[in-house]
């Protein structure tokens, strides 16, 4: 059994395999942790290089965006800003006041050195109050496929500690392990050691 073990140790295939699984493993569980720090304790005011993550939280942008769709939007300049672009918002007036908004624009205008923005949602049958571009935060860039999966998953909150504590148990579990196989190791070569000495001094 022992030889079993030790060959399994000593087969590179198989830490190579192990290597790639507890990679994976770290930066899923890594993402996550992000997402969910982002999401439930900085309220998205967080800026990393211009670049926020969302999570859409209505269902306005249906079908291009679900309830969960987690999105990447960009600072970027207003005059960049066309007919047609999903930007992201806070929003100043009535029932938008102090949300984040993620909404198609369908009217640029520029008077003098200013923007007069307005969007709408794909799904709404109302136009948003018009906007200037301070309360632009952003443009969508790019939807986070797999992500978005995930943090659907983790609107359940039993769902949310099983993707999360499961891989850290699992990371923890590997550490352990990795650390016991190496103290049997040095052991071994101990012992290796002692029988060389004592075969030595019969001699």
């Amino acid at each position: 059994m022992g030889e079993k073990i030790q060959k399994l140790k000593n087969n590179k295939i198989l830490k190579i395999i192990a290597n790639i699984i507890y990679i994976i493993i770290f930066i899923i569980v890594l993402f996550i942790l992000m997402i969910a720090i982002l999401q439930r304790t900085t309220n998205n005011e967080i800026t990393l290089f211009g670049y926020r993550i969302f999570v859409v939280a209505t269902g306005s942008m249906t079908p291009k965006y679900e309830v969960g769709d987690v999105l990447i939007s960009k600072e970027v300049d207003p005059e960049t800003i066309q007919v047609g672009d999903d930007i992201v918002y806070e929003g100043k007036e009535g029932t938008f006041k102090d949300k984040i908004v993620t909404h198609q624009v369908i009217m640029v205008e520029k008077e003098n050195e200013n923007y007069r923005i307005q969007t709408k949602g794909i799904a709404n049958t109302k136009a948003d109050p018009e906007i200037t571009q301070n309360e632009v935060i952003g443009k969508v860039i790019y939807k986070m496929g797999v992500l978005s999966l995930l943090q659907r998953a983790m609107s359940n909150n039993y769902v949310f500690y099983f993707v999360v504590f499961v891989p850290i148990v699992l990371i923890t579990f590997r550490q352990v392990l990795k650390s016991r196989f190496d103290d049997d190791d040095d052991n071994e070569d101990d012992d290796n050691e002692d029988g060389e000495e004592k075969s030595n001094d019969k001699k």
